[in-house]
């Protein structure tokens, strides 16, 4: 398939304008494909040849100004028009368009618990050629108006209002102008809960077998929704700018979600079919918060190409964050931000696939190479930029340059350049320099700090690696006499790094810690002078804050990465503090860490099994510690984590037998699964248990935790069928791809999965070519051998980049994890 370049867009783009879409689906065809009639006006600004894109799995007709044009002149996904003339043009194409099973284009699903089924569609980047033809690139905006035709008793939902015309015709309201990846169409015998909200139509929609569990938190989403409705408001001067504002929880969602506008949709599993924490909740409400932002700042104002992608994610990422901070009862969402995303943003920007925040356009021919940058850098990284940037700045500030921008470009689109211009507007401050050291550059600056102490006073230096400039704040603590462990604030000042001078000399003997970036503004990893450093080791889980020790514990992470700290110093700090812990992300997030990368990965195998025993142990204090049903959260959190490092299954053999841990909660589909995973990988059962948990749920959760645990059991038969329904079929959906990889590589089972890491390398390649990004992406996170920590996996995934030809979302996906996997070799050796 051709890519479009950047070059080919700003050609079309200085031909064209494109003034409206007529769109028909028509959904009652049958199980593989769907028929597409398109009408596009446009006009022509001179006389030039051009192309419109479309994959059709079968060509109709096309005319162009009522002239019939060769279906044959198709090449591959474009369709050349020559000889346009300057002035008003009209092409009508028909054709026959392909369901997809990997969430790309028009996906289409079967619930196998009630047998309904279920379309939407996810046309970002290029998909949307996959459902009607198109001039497909984000700065040809358009008019939109679709007609849908869908079978008796299904709902169609647009990015507009839509009308149920009868006998299963649906027509929605026209668009604005939006691009063309921002189109979206959800059609299926949805459950519905609708409201109004400031004059406009709201509604939730999923699946009709998940309809008790949305509707179970159908007021707590709405109150989400309408809270941050409201708060943007407060903060933009543009007001909504489209007719309904629809959220669609859809199933098999690559992505958390996609902000099409009117439309968004989410990934079903925001449906909750069983307990889940208050971070997951807090979880779920940032994803609402970052998709409405979208509203604004994606929709209204449009990237003209996709170098300036991280521009649309940074920012959502931001506003989510800050403003259910500010407008809802999630008020400790930084700390999860610190810990769940940062990292991903560090990690992604120490990896030689790293790139600047805002690429080089030359850095983004294609879209190919578009797409590789939807990583930690675009979101984590970005958004803690322009959080480091309101701190320079000022909020108010900040804002004002925001609404310019909005003001300056609304129903349009925009580059970096603008967005600067417009920020430097509302302020004195050079923030074009800013932009350059921030924006412009790669990698994690580090700062260290350096404290001299005499005559009863202290000054801090502070060591710099790196060139960007920083605002922060630095938490001076001390220990709290005759009380173990506690400690508490004596002073947090700010500064600028880097330094001209120390800091001026302050009162007192030298703080038991100095802790740089307190408060988590700025994004850079921290060390501890020796001093300071013991005091973490033995006081961490008393300092006052969660945002403290988010800081605090990324900074031994960074650490272990980095091989400054031994793993199992980590695994020591983790049994020592997180008992003592209250902030749920925070155990989440350690527990994960200490459990998927230090003990599976940085761990050598024979130190494995006594870390998974102390995370045992340190699962069954958090247990105890919540028998009075305190803190179900908490609770929650450890079960999981004991069952996911236990090592013999008699305990959780025990829970699942019985229907609960003992003192609760009682299994729900989710724990059941996950334990039944655990008891695979251990060989405590076999396929005849499956099966039978199977029957009791036959829900898609259900199809995906019997597919996960079938790849996980260690026997030969087993894996053989599993990796023949990975890389010799195409049967699995994106979904059931995923959990059968999950299931598959274990590190109690490398002796048995060493033959298959030769294989993985011409077989994923293949894969890739067969089935496309999406699958791709799948391929290469899930199904990488990562459990199997050597040289000789490095030197064969690394001769697979130099001479196999991946397609670009595998190769990016596969240098990332080698990248991991030679870091995880460094760590082991340090």
């Amino acid at each position: 398939m051709s890519v479009l370049t950047r070059d080919e867009a700003q050609t079309r783009a200085n031909l064209l304008d494109v003034h409206h879409y007529g769109i028909e689906l028509d959904l009652t065809g049958g199980d593989e494909t769907f028929d597409s009639r398109t009408v596009i006006r446009f006009t022509a600004r001179t006389t030039a040849d051009t192309f419109v894109e479309l994959k059709p799995a079968q060509l109709r007709s096309v005319t162009l100004d009522g002239r019939p044009l060769d279906p044959e002149t198709l090449d591959e996904n474009r369709l050349p028009l020559k000889g346009l003339t300057a002035g008003e043009h009209e092409l009508r194409v028909d054709a026959v368009m392909r369901y997809s099973r990997t969430g790309e284009g028009m996906h289409r699903f079967t619930d196998p618990t009630d047998g309904e089924t279920y379309l939407y569609t996810q046309l970002f980047m290029e998909d949307v050629q996959r459902v009607f033809a198109a001039f497909d690139q984000p700065d040809l905006k358009s008019v939109f108006e679709l007609t849908v035709t869908a079978p008796e008793g299904w709902t169609v939902l647009a990015n507009g209002v839509t009308e149920h015309l009868g006998d299963g015709r649906w027509k929605a309201a026209a668009t604005p102008l939006i691009s063309t990846y921002l189109v979206a169409v959800a059609a299926g015998p949805w459950h519905s809960v609708r409201t109004e909200h400031a004059g406009l139509p709201f509604g939730l929609h999923c699946r009709r077998s998940l309809a008790p569990y949305l509707d179970a938190d159908a007021d707590e989403i709405l109150d989400i929704t309408r809270a941050c409705f409201d708060r943007y408001h407060e903060k933009f001067d543009e007001p909504y700018p489209f007719d309904s504002y629809d959220q669609a929880f859809v199933p098999e969602f690559n992505a958390g979600a996609m902000e099409n506008p009117g439309l968004v949709t989410f990934r079903d599993e925001f449906v909750y079919r069983s307990a889940v924490t208050d971070t997951e909740r807090q979880t779920r409400a940032m994803v609402i918060a970052h998709e409405m932002a979208h509203m604004w700042f994606g929709d209204l104002v449009t990237l003209r190409w996709w170098d300036d992608i991280w521009l649309n994610e940074s920012f959502a990422e931001y506003m989510g964050y800050q403003t259910l901070t500010e407008a809802t009862r999630f008020t400790d969402t930084w700390v999860d931000f610190g810990v769940a995303r940062k990292s991903w943003g560090y990690d992604a920007d120490q990896r030689p696939s790293t790139h600047p925040v805002a690429p080089d356009p030359d850095a983004v021919p294609d879209t190919a190479s578009a797409m590789l940058n939807f990583d930690g850098i675009s979101y984590a990284k970005g958004a803690s930029a322009l959080r480091q940037l309101v701190t320079w700045l000022g909020e108010k500030d900040f804002l004002a340059g925001i609404n310019t921008h909005f003001a300056r470009h609304k129903f349009a689109n925009a580059t970096l350049a603008d967005f600067i211009d417009n920020l430097a507007s509302a302020t004195e401050r050079d923030v074009h320099a800013w932009a350059d050291a921030w924006l412009r550059t790669t990698g994690v600056d580090t700062l260290t700090p350096e404290i001299t102490d005499a005559d009863g006073q202290w000054q801090l230096t502070v060591g710099h690696q790196g060139s960007r400039p920083h605002r922060i704040a630095a938490g001076a603590y001390d220990t709290v006499p005759g009380e173990d462990g506690r400690l508490t604030l004596r002073d947090r000042f700010e500064l600028d790094v880097p330094q001209s001078a120390p800091t001026y000399p302050r009162a007192g003997r030298r703080p038991d810690l100095l802790l740089l970036n307190d408060g988590d503004l700025t994004y850079a990893k921290v060390r501890f002078d020796d001093k300071s450093f013991q005091t973490v080791r033995a006081a961490l889980s008393g300092l006052p804050d969660p945002l403290t020790r988010a800081t605090v514990w990324n900074a031994l992470r960074d650490a272990v990465r980095d091989g400054e700290l031994a793993p199992t110093a980590y695994i020591e700090a983790a049994r020592a503090h997180l008992p003592h812990e209250t902030d749920l992300a925070l155990v989440q997030g350690v527990l994960t860490f200490a459990g998927v990368h230090v003990a599976d990965r940085y761990l050598r195998p024979e130190q494995r099994p006594a870390a998974l025993a102390t995370l045992t142990d340190l699962c069954r204090d958090l247990i105890r510690r919540t028998e009075d049903g305190s803190h179900p959260g908490l609770r929650l959190t450890a079960v999981r984590h004991l069952i996911d490092v236990a090592v013999h299954p008699d305990t959780i053999s025990a829970w699942f037998s019985e229907g609960t841990v003992p003192g609760g909660p009682e299994l729900d589909p989710e724990l059941r699964w996950r334990i039944l995973g655990r008891l695979s990988v251990l060989g405590a059962v076999d396929d005849a248990v499956i099966e039978a948990e199977l029957v009791q749920d036959p829900s898609a959760t259900g199809q995906e935790g019997a597919a996960r645990c079938r790849a996980a059991l260690p026997d030969p038969a087993a894996k053989r069928a599993a990796w023949d329904a990975m890389f010799s079929g195409d049967d699995l959906s994106n979904y059931l791809f995923s959990a059968t990889a999950q299931g598959f590589w274990q590190p109690e089972q490398t002796d048995l999965l060493n033959g298959y890491v030769e294989r993985y390398w011409p077989d994923v390649v293949a894969l890739a070519a067969r089935r496309g990004p999406a699958i791709a992406e799948a391929a290469g996170r899930y199904a990488f051998p990562a459990c199997v920590v050597t040289p000789e996996t490095l030197a064969l995934g690394e001769a697979c980049l130099r001479d196999a030809d991946p397609i670009p979302a595998l190769r990016r996906k596969l240098a990332d994890q080698l990248d991991d996997l030679a870091r995880a070799l460094k760590v082991r050796q340090a």
